[in-house]
């Protein structure tokens, strides 16, 4: 299929698809994409489309995904994830089908295919039907120890992916279950530490990492990004080409002197609350930030107060991680592709 038959067969198909193509297909050599705004303000930055290229490229060789895969684009085009997936089918030689971007995306899919990309929210709602996608990759958000544990059986191998925006979507990917499609080339052993790597995140081709002073993530990935790239998300250095994600440093909270990752605690927590949720720090004149429970719901006291009991019994937890508090919100503020805006939402509690 030409270019010009692309372009005509997606103006009548989807706008925004012909709109990205047209850009695409110009004769410049970059393009202009928005952040998401998960950790910060919503903003455009400029993408060189060899480096778009490039990322394809390494998406294709890590995952195996070549010439003829049968690929299902089922993420919004808005944002670079969805747009990657189109660049890959053109620069990889994909068959890809494309449908809404919606939160239940498998629910009327009859064919199998070779390879899609999710988030969080998707997957949890497609589990009965993982076994149309062979391969699937999972970003946007944190998959929890809870929707882990749902998709081990399945027939799909599943990778949480890590990047962002300004890495062209990902730099490194692990696998969630125990599926044996992914080559065992692609798992590796540490013969040095004789640690399992499989369970940390491994960087994909041409991609190098260290950490700052302040235990976070650097990458060094001239192929994809131009400057090397200081990220606020701290990290704990396996090797040199694996990583265990803590948290991000811009969360951390510095309770009586004692650090806390909230997301390390919230994978405890979720053995016991059902609702979504996360934990912040609040100021305290005493701790100068007190640890609180922020509950997507609204409850009685007596509810509270057997959470809170329920919490305080959490063995798991140790004394500076059980929340001192809970507040309530009816509902949580979201960004466009569905994560959760912590600080927006504190605003909006505190507010009344």
């Amino acid at each position: 299929m030409s270019v010009d038959q692309i372009l005509t067969y997606t103006l009548n198909f989807a706008t925004d698809i012909h709109h990205f193509l047209e850009n695409w297909f110009s004769d410049k050599d970059s393009i202009l994409v928005k952040t998401s705004g998960s950790t910060g303000t919503p903003k455009s930055i400029v993408l060189q489309k060899k480096q778009m290229i490039n990322s394809a490229l390494a998406t294709g060789k890590y995952f195996d995904v070549q010439q003829h895969t049968k690929a299902l684009l089922c993420l919004p085009i808005e944002y670079i994830a969805g747009k990657m997936m189109l660049i890959r089918a053109l620069t990889l030689g994909w068959h890809l089908d494309i449908i809404d971007a919606n939160s239940s995306p498998l629910e009327n899919i009859k064919k199998e295919y070779d390879f899609s990309a999710m988030v969080p929210l998707q997957l949890e709602n497609s589990i009965d039907k993982l076994h149309f996608i062979k391969k699937l990759i999972v970003g946007g958000g944190v998959v929890s120890k809870e929707l882990q544990a749902k998709i081990q059986n399945s027939g799909c191998a599943i990778f949480a992916t890590y990047g962002m925006t300004e890495t062209i979507t990902h730099i490194a990917a692990k696998q969630l279950n125990n599926n044996k499609v992914f080559t065992s080339s692609k798992i590796e052993k540490s013969e040095k530490n004789k640690v399992d790597l499989v369970s940390f995140y491994q960087t994909l081709p041409n991609v190098k990492i260290y950490k700052d002073q302040r235990n976070c993530l650097v990458i060094d990935a001239p192929k994809v990004a131009e400057q090397v790239l200081f990220t606020n998300d701290v990290i704990e250095l396996v090797s040199d080409t694996h990583f265990k994600w803590l948290g991000r440093f811009d969360n951390v909270i510095n309770s009586g002197g004692v650090k806390l990752h909230p997301e390390l605690i919230e994978e405890k927590l979720i053995k016991i609350i059902k609702n979504r949720f996360f934990v912040v720090g609040i100021k305290d004149e005493k701790l100068g930030e007190k640890l609180v429970l922020i509950l997507e719901d609204v409850i009685s006291s007596i509810e509270e107060k057997s959470l809170l009991n329920k919490i305080r019994n959490l063995n798991s937890l140790s004394k500076f991680e059980k929340p001192k508090e809970i507040y309530f919100a009816k509902h949580f503020i979201e960004t466009k592709t569905g994560k959760i805006q912590r600080i927006k939402t504190l605003q909006k509690i505190f507010a009344k």
